[in-house]
Order: structure tokens, then C-alpha cells, then sequence
């Protein structure tokens, strides 16, 4: 047996006695008792200086600035659930009062004038934009060339800037045959990606023959209008003449594809029944979502045409039509069909670019939109704090530091205290009335949160990069469409799926921390906060290992 355990055992008034023993014992076994004595206090010396070190670094720094992140989070989280319960306040009313845009604005139905004919109609251009979408070209061009409206008064632009040539010559073919059918229908190329999206409709516009219409109706390529589209929207700009765009909501073809689909599916038709309803409502303010929309030529013209400084061209054409007086009308019962991204990557791929865009767009127009002499100090104040601030940069920042980083710290800080109603009734109430707008989904609503969650690290990340404009900020991946491959198998045999395709690792360290966290408030057993964090754990982890979604290969 070792003799160090001894000294432990030892009191410092028997010590002596004890070294008196040894030293009858030789000279030598007190020699090696004396040396083992002296390494373990020199030891245990330093493992106190370092105990006591980090008491006063913990006193005196940690706390404090923990309790001040915080106090700031409660602070976001009276912003957001402030800003959550008025747009919930202003639905209610429209729905209530039955506010429908009819009410509020001029509308008269389209008809043949007797005279005139169908010169009545006003002369439309569609735009199409693709890029390699061989899946969905035949479904979009379809739905856009069978829309209700007089053949000689509409124009039917499909722009491809596609890189494959069998997707090219299927676009083509498929312009080609419903030219044959009668329809005023053009296939446009140009010899570079320049723009990407808004450089391509910058080119449409320039054609001659854009020149003889005055709206132009925008439909990605997965979208899919009712023939009455353009009847139902037109009208509106007829006899409106300060509108400048007329937007319909997305419905999607999809929804029930996956589980990941599904989640999708409940925070979109919140973004679309409240969000953009009560800008639309409250004649302040809502982004374009860039397609199932028709603007007028004129105010996209006055506005400065489509830019590509940021990757979010459509809210970047909104905010400077806007800031030129002209307003917007969003129509909730107007469906567009489209489809959700069921692959991980390109869903990732599509958040990176819906936050990262709007907050790098916040970043080069808050100066504009504040120096507008055309815009009202309220219609200011709601552009900059409720659609940018609290929409586009508290709400990602409050859900992944607050919920996922300084929450779950606190069980290893008891100094540090959340206040209930911060930690489970605001996000409880929040997440609730988001459900409202989707109640069939209403039981996975736990799903929902511990998926938002997972994602607010992507776009924690996302949000940094446009604020400070650097990183992937100008990245733009086309979400990947599969169109009729929803009906059939997703993963093509000569496409293996790789490690570094599925794997994302600060997710996975996100997961680890909160598991980590929950032991220790098992352990400690200090509160109940533990059965959330295994759970959101697990949520990173199987984000982390891409064990959501369908798989599909992205877009080159």
C-alpha cells in the first residue's frame, strides 16, 4: 500500500509524534514520506489559489455581466411579446370588422368593355425567373400560360439563367410548344449569373416590347397562380392609382411532405396571416416576398428598379417604394401554390439568405429610410423598430442567446434568477397564438419550438454576417425545387450522401452544452429546468447529424 493515502489521515498535532517514529525507522523511509508530504501540499496549495481566484473572477465579473445579459433579455423579451401582441390585436380587428381589402380599397371587377374589346385590359408582363429548374419548368409555365386574360394584352417572360444544358432545352421546348398554342410567350437567356434573381429581372425589364405594359406579375419557379390571379389583383392597381404592388399568400403543395414541412409550413402562414397582414392592414409597412405579386412598372421604375446590393432584391425594392410614398396590398385569401424545401441543406441554404439579407438591408437603408422626407415619422418608427429591429434582429438574437446559451447557464448560476414569466409564460403565450394560425398543426407545437430553437443558430450566425457584412453575406444558393419528384424517391442513386453533407458541427457543440447543462441541473437538482434542456438537446443533435428532412442533393 502506498503511504501517501496517510497523510490525509494525519492531524498537525500528531505530525510531529509522527516524524519522531520515522525517524527511528531510518533515515531513509523519512526521507521519501517528507518529499511525498511536500508534493501533495504544494499541490493542493495550487488547486486552492485557483478555487479562490475563480470565486473572485466569478464575484466580482462573471455574475455581474451574466446578470446584465440577462436583464437585457428580459428587456428584448417585453419588446417582442409587446410587438407579438399588437399585431395579434390589429388581426383581431380585421377580422372582426371583416376588413377585407375590398372595403378598404376601390375594386371593380374586369370585364370585356363592349367597344373596346379587350383593350379594356391593361397589358400585363409576366416574369418567370429560373435558374436549372428542370423539376418544376413545365408545372410554372403551365399555370402562368393558362392564367385568365386576354392573349393579346399579356406577355409571358421566362428568364433562365440556368448552367445546365439539359435544363435549358427543356425550358426552351416547353416555351416553344405553348407558342404553338397561341401564347404570347418569350425565352430569355444572357451569358452571366450577374445579380442572380434581381439581375435577371433588371435584363427583363430592359426588353423593348416591356415597354407597352404596365404591370408585371412576378411567379418563381416553383409557384404555380389560379388562372384568376391577375383578375383578382389587377383591379386593384387599376383603380388605386397610389398602390404599387398587390401581394398574394403562399400556399403549399407540400405541406405534408415531411415533418420538417410541416414546421415550415406553421411559421410561414404566421408570417403571412399576421405579419404581413397587419402591415397591410395598418397602411405601414411589409417586405415583397419576391414572387406571387404584381407591381406597377411605373413605381418599380420610380423606385430604381431591381438592385442586387443585398441577397433580399424584393425587400430591397419594397423599403425604396415605399420611401417614394407608394403603398403596398396584401390579399390573405389570394393562394399561390408553391413548395417548401424538404431537403435540410436547402432549407438551411434559405435561411442563411431570409436573415442574413434583411439584416445587411437594415444596415445600408437605416440612414435612407430616417433621412426620408417622404415617409411619416410613424411609418419611420415602424419600419425601423417593428419590421428590422424586433422582427429581423431581436427575435433571432433573443431565441438563441437567451433560450439556448444564458438560460440553460443559469443552473450553474444560482446568484442568477429568470423571472417565470420570461422563462415560460411570454414564449408559451407567443408560441400559442402562432399556432393559431395553423391549428391543424397545433400538436406539434413542441416540435415547432425545439426546431426554431435548433435553427436560431443558423440564424444567430446569419444575422451577424449582414450586420457586419462579412462572412457568406452575398451568398445565394437557389433553394432546391423537386417539383414532381415529391411523388417518387428523393435520393438519386449515383448522388451518395456524405459526412460532410450532413454533419454540422457547431450544432453539435450547441447540443453538448445543453446536455451538459441538463446533467448538472440533474445532479445539483436545483430545479426542473433539465427536462427542457435534454429535449432541446436532442434537437441539436439530430439537427446537428442532418437527421431532418428529406435528403436532396443542392444546387450546384
Amino acid at each position: 500500500m502506498s503511504p501517501l493515502p496517510i497523510f490525509h489521515r494525519l492531524s498537525h498535532d500528531s505530525f510531529s509524534s509522527f516524524l519522531l517514529s520515522l525517524s527511528q525507522a531510518g533515515s531513509s523511509k523519512t526521507s521519501e514520506f517528507l518529499n511525498a508530504f511536500k508534493s501533495i501540499t504544494k499541490s493542493e496549495d495550487i488547486l486552492t489559489r485557483i478555487r479562490l481566484w475563480w470565486e473572485q473572477i466569478r464575484v466580482v465579473v462573471v455574475v455581474p455581466v451574466f446578470k446584465f445579459l440577462v436583464a437585457l433579455c428580459l428587456i428584448m423579451s417585453v419588446m417582442l411579446f409587446v410587438e407579438v401582441m399588437y399585431m395579434g390585436i390589429v388581426v383581431l380587428y380585421v377580422k372582426l370588422f371583416k376588413r377585407k381589402p375590398e372595403k378598404v380599397y376601390k375594386w371593380e371587377a374586369m370585364e370585356d368593355d363592349v367597344e373596346c374589346g379587350s383593350a379594356s385590359f391593361p397589358m400585363v408582363l409576366v416574369q418567370i425567373p429560373m435558374y436549372n429548374e428542370k423539376e418544376v419548368c413545365e408545372q410554372s409555365i403551365a399555370a402562368a400560360c393558362k392564367i385568365s386574360w386576354p392573349s393579346n394584352r399579356m406577355i409571358i417572360q421566362v428568364l433562365d439563367d440556368s448552367t445546365d444544358p439539359a435544363s435549358k432545352e427543356l425550358v426552351k421546348k416547353e416555351c416553344e410548344r405553348w407558342s404553338r398554342e397561341g401564347v404570347n410567350i418569350t425565352f430569355e437567356i444572357r451569358d452571366n449569373r450577374n445579380g442572380y434573381k434581381a439581375g435577371a429581372l433588371r435584363e427583363g425589364m430592359r426588353h423593348s416590347y416591356v415597354k407597352q405594359c404596365d404591370y408585371v406579375a412576378i411567379f418563381d419557379a416553383d409557384f404555380q397562380p389560379d388562372p384568376d390571379f391577375l383578375l383578382r389583383t389587377v383591379p386593384f392597381l387599376i383603380h388605386n392609382p397610389k398602390l404599387a404592388l398587390v401581394q398574394g399568400r403562399w400556399e403549399f403543395v407540400n405541406a405534408d411532405q415531411c415533418m420538417m414541412t410541416r414546421l415550415q409550413e406553421m411559421s410561414l402562414s404566421y408570417h403571412f396571416t399576421v405579419e404581413q397582414q397587419v402591415g397591410s392592414s395598418t397602411f405601414a409597412f411589409f417586405g415583397f416576398n419576391g414572387t406571387a405579386g404584381v407591381w406597377r412598372i411605373s413605381a418599380l421604375n420610380e423606385s430604381g428598379g431591381w438592385n442586387d446590393q443585398t441577397t433580399v432584391e424584393d425587400m430591397d425594392l419594397a423599403v425604396r417604394a415605399t420611401l417614394r410614398g407608394w403603398k403596398f396590398l396584401y390579399i390573405d385569401d389570394l393562394k399561390v401554390k408553391s413548395e417548401l424545401p424538404c431537403s435540410f441543406n436547402a432549407l438551411r441554404s434559405q435561411q442563411h439568405r431570409w436573415t442574413c439579407g434583411p439584416a445587411n438591408l437594415f444596415r445600408k437603408m437605416a440612414g435612407q429610410i430616417i433621412r426620408s422626407e417622404n415617409v411619416s415619422l410613424g411609418k419611420k418608427l415602424y419600419m425601423l423598430y417593428s419590421f428590422f429591429f424586433i422582427r429581423k434582429i431581436v427575435a433571432h438574437m433573443l431565441t438563441f442567446c437567451f433560450y439556448c446559451v444564458i438560460l440553460p447557464a443559469t443552473v450553474m448560476f444560482p446568484e442568477v434568477t429568470v423571472p417565470k414569466w420570461a422563462a415560460f409564460y411570454f414564449p408559451s403565450l407567443i408560441t400559442l397564438f402562432i399556432a393559431i394560425g395553423r391549428l391543424r398543426s397545433i400538436h406539434l407545437l413542441a416540435f415547432w419550438v425545439l426546431f426554431e430553437n435548433a435553427m436560431s443558430l443558423l440564424r444567430a450566425k446569419a444575422l451577424v454576417m449582414g450586420l457586419l457584412e462579412t462572412g457568406r453575406v452575398q451568398e445565394w444558393v437557389v433553394t432546391e425545387k423537386l417539383g414532381d419528384g415529391l411523388k417518387t424517391k428523393l435520393i438519386p442513386k449515383d448522388h451518395p450522401i456524405t459526412f460532410r453533407e450532413r454533419v454540422h458541427l457547431l450544432e453539435l457543440l450547441v447540443g453538448a452544452y445543453l446536455l451538459f447543462c441538463g446533467i448538472y441541473d440533474i445532479v445539483s437538482g436545483k430545479n426542473t429546468l433539465y427536462v427542457y434542456l435534454l429535449f432541446q438537446s436532442i434537437a441539436f443533435f439530430v439537427v446537428g447529424f442532418g437527421f431532418v428532412g428529406k435528403y436532396a442533393p443542392t444546387s450546384s
